[in-house]
């Protein structure tokens, strides 16, 4: 069972503002979530495969061509905002 003051000390390392009226409904809640995390732990897995999708998924890679890109000139014709041969992006800092 998670306590209020687990909840209001959660909340205070998330920065988040809690009210202590909230605190304890919020800590019925996540002991509720915690009940039905723990409903699984009582299910027999012991013959069940690891799964990481549960739809039946594959992957599909390409080989890596090597190819020749596009022109410096050609790459920049699209924009009016450039310098030295780059795209001109606003400053950040």
């Amino acid at each position: 069972m998670i306590t209020k003051e687990e909840v209001e000390h959660v909340g205070w390392l998330a920065r988040i503002e809690i009210h202590e009226n909230e605190a304890q409904d919020y800590a019925e809640k996540l002991s509720a979530v915690l009940e039905y995390f723990s409903q699984l732990d009582e299910v027999n897995t012991e013959n069940v495969e690891p799964t990481y999708h549960v739809a039946d998924i594959v992957n599909v890679f390409r080989d890596d061509v090597i190819r020749l890109s596009l022109p410096q000139e050609e790459v920049l014709s699209n924009t009016d905002k450039k310098q030295e041969g780059n795209f001109l992006a606003p400053r950040i800092m």
